[in-house]
This record gives structure tokens, sequence and C-alpha cells, in this order.
């Protein structure tokens, strides 16, 4: 993972519609939802919801595969793991500077 796309995924997720149907998908767990499925449990119109989706799987973090006349959407686990892994993969690595600073003061 590198900064460009988790800013990418970070503002896609930056939106509340698409941070419902993100958690909703989440919730899911791997068997995913029919798009009708999350439309009906989010509640919003289908070209919205569409829209909305794309920029999910256009980020990488949703995909969705065709079985005959449904589509079915899921959230895509591994980029999810990155993207937090990212987020907290430096934590506090600068806290011992922060210590011997304020030991210093």
């Amino acid at each position: 993972m590198n900064l460009e796309q988790a800013s990418r995924q970070l503002e896609a997720l930056g939106n509340p519609t698409r941070l419902q149907i993100y958690r909703t998908l989440v919730r899911a767990g791997h068997a995913g939802l029919p798009v009708g499925g999350l439309q009906e449990r989010i509640g919003i119109a289908a070209s919205t919801l569409s829209h909305h989706l794309k920029r999910l799987v256009d980020t990488g973090l949703v995909t969705q595969e065709r079985h005959a006349t449904t589509l079915i959407c899921r959230a895509h686990y591994p980029a999810m793991d990155a993207l937090i892994g990212y987020l907290a993969d430096e934590c506090c690595a600068d806290a011992a500077c922060v210590a011997s600073e304020a030991a210093a003061s």
C-alpha cells in the first residue's frame, strides 16, 4: 500500500453513503450481498447505489461477481486489511523522539 492508494480509499470512504454501503458489506461477511439486497438495506435508489459502488470497486475496496442475473457485492477484505495496516503500521514510531524531547525540556 502506498500513500496515493490509501488516500483514494479513504476519500471513497469519506462519503457517508459509501461508508454505509461498505460497512453493510463488511457485516455481510464473505458471502456478500446481491445488489438488490444491498439496496433494500441501505434504502437508496438503484442509480445512486450503482454510482457509489463503482467508486468502491474502482478503489479496490469492493469486488463484484455475477451469478446468472444476480450481481454479488463483497467487501474486499485484503484491501481493508492493507488499509488498516497502512494506518497502524508506524503507530508510536516517533514516541521515543517525543519522550526524549519532553525529557530535554
